[in-house]
């Protein structure tokens, strides 16, 4: 677990597998066409997680599923912008949410869309681009360093970041509000920076009063 916290610095699995044979293991023979092997071990590590999704032993986080229905409900236009590859979001959004889900998103910006993966700013640009939205217009949801960085350049100023136990410590410089969780009414969230009111889960009405206020 402590080393896949440190391999969760690099955004994107393939690349993470080579920052993990060349950091790591580098006694690894390595084939003549590495680039294939990577490519290969990342279809099967994707197959394993579709399976486990498929199973019910990956659950969404906290107030995802109820916040996305609201947002839906309310006709907020939703955009997913991932460093992750086509195949797991369509896998998550399926097994967690709905069979439809895909169509509750207007854009799905995942995987090698963009050459260049987060922390670079592209993917939000890219999908801003295909929403015909400007950065002000927008709210990012992020859990990591690398991921506020990357809407941070592209302009977001309304960034709202949600941590996991690999990315606590993190430094979200440039987030507006950072909790622990979404929440729910009967589990609330803690606030690590940012100001909620006498809010105790993120619903709509925080997320237009953040975005707002940024």
């Amino acid at each position: 677990v402590p080393l896949y916290g440190e391999l969760l610095a690099v955004t994107g699995g393939k690349e993470r597998i080579r920052f993990y044979l060349d950091r790591f293991n580098q006694q690894f023979q390595r084939p003549a066409d590495l680039e294939g092997f990577i490519a290969e071990l990342h279809r099967s590590k994707t197959a394993h997680y579709t399976r486990m999704l498929a199973e019910g032993l990956i659950p969404l986080r906290s107030g995802v599923k109820r916040l996305l229905q609201e947002a839906l409900d309310a006709g907020i236009r939703l955009a997913i912008a991932t460093t992750t590859t086509p195949a797991n979001v369509s896998a998550l959004l399926e097994h967690s949410l709905a069979a439809d889900a895909e169509r509750w998103f207007e854009v799905i910006a995942a995987g090698d869309i963009v050459p260049a993966k987060k922390p670079a700013p592209d993917i939000y640009t890219w999908a801003m681009q295909q929403l015909a939205l400007t950065p002000e217009h927008c709210v990012a949801l992020e859990d990591s360093a690398n991921g506020v960085i990357a809407a941070r350049d592209a302009g977001i100023r309304s960034i709202l970041v949600t941590t996991n136990d690999y990315t606590a410590d993190h430094d979200f410089n440039g987030a507006g509000l950072v909790l622990d969780q979404l929440g729910e009414p009967d589990a609330p969230f803690q606030v690590i920076s940012g100001e909620v009111g006498d809010k105790r889960y993120v619903d709509l009405a925080l997320i237009r009063a953040f975005h707002a206020g940024s």
